[in-house]
């Protein structure tokens, strides 16, 4: 029997069905659950992160949601420290958590126990690299993490500042390459007993679900909740508003572009994001697949599969 403690993770790509899966699977065996979303963790952001509601959760405890301000930054070492915190007062129930979301690195980064060399973000030199982004573009910053860390500036593309800044600054802060660091994290054995579940289903369908979800939150809003966080004096280039949905909307809201361009730019992004999910979860072992269609589409068979699965493990009593 194994002595680390048991965590089950259930992840995936955007818009296959990961939040009425979760719950259905945390009422069938008493668990609470705990997202490793990277978004849903601010106050004000509903719409456009699809974020679960108080009806939807059946009464299932949930953690990191609406714990931030939008003007705040969250990172995959703030997500780990909260998460943690989280499974305490979990295991102290005598329940096991349940780790629901579709950002891989958070979901790494706790499993196994990443330890983080900067211990957290330097305010100001972050600031000063959003500045000089700002004024020179992304493609001077870009080339910045070019020069110190090539192998990172190859995996992380132009357009993701919030990552490019991040690896700038790890460098900054330890005078060492995060693409080193990552590498060697990555071969870490788990720190938990775990039961890592990836929903999955066919590429058409959930980028059908994709662009009905983008049309439904337009319909619902999102509009009106950008213009109310940008109201609220929230700089566009905090990390909040980098979020799919939200940083294609903003030139919207200022006259920039059409509506139909801002839909078209989300439903793109949305769909590009899921592909690198796919390829994240290629790289990780021990994933156990839940493949939609070999289940039916049934939520009642997929969680009586992974009930059997976990018990296999010795993640239940």
């Amino acid at each position: 029997m194994d002595s680390k403690r048991p965590l089950i993770i259930l992840s995936g790509p955007t818009a296959v069905g990961k939040t009425s899966l979760s719950v259905s699977f945390a009422l069938k065996e008493n668990l609470e659950i705990i997202s490793a979303d990277s978004a849903q963790v601010y106050r004000g952001m509903d719409i456009g992160t699809a974020k679960i509601t108080e009806a939807e959760k059946y009464g299932v405890t949930h953690y990191l949601i609406d714990v931030c301000d939008p003007s705040e930054d969250y990172s995959a070492f703030r997500f780990k420290e909260m998460a943690e915190e989280a499974m305490e007062t979990i295991y102290a129930k005598g329940k096991v958590p349940l780790i629901v979301g579709g950002t891989g690195f958070y979901i790494q980064a706790l499993l196994k126990g990443v330890v983080f060399d900067d211990d957290g973000p330097d305010e100001k030199y972050r600031d000063e690299l959003t500045k000089l982004c700002e004024e020179k573009g992304t493609s001077y910053l870009h080339s910045m993490l070019e020069e110190i860390d090539p192998e990172s500036a190859a995996a992380i593309p132009e357009g993701n500042v919030k990552r490019v800044i991040r690896a700038l600054e790890y460098y900054h802060l330890t005078g060492k390459k995060i693409s080193d660091h990552n590498r060697k994290e990555a071969l870490r054995e788990p720190a938990y007993n775990a039961a890592y579940f990836v929903l999955t289903d066919e590429r058409s369908l959930i980028y059908e679900r994709i662009d009905s979800r983008v049309d439904e939150m337009i319909s619902n809003g999102l509009e009106k909740e950008v213009r109310s966080l940008l109201d609220t004096g929230l700089n566009p280039s905090c990390v909040s508003l980098q979020a799919i949905g939200y940083k294609e909307m903003v030139p919207y809201v200022r006259g920039e572009i059409s509506l139909e361009e801002a839909a078209y730019q989300i439903k793109l992004r949305t769909r590009h994001f899921a592909k690198r999910q796919f390829t994240w979860y290629k790289r990780e072992p021990d994933i156990i697949y839940l493949d939609r269609r070999e289940f039916n589409q049934s939520s009642e068979e997929m969680c009586r599969y992974m009930s059997e699965e976990c018990r296999k493990r010795g993640l239940f009593k």
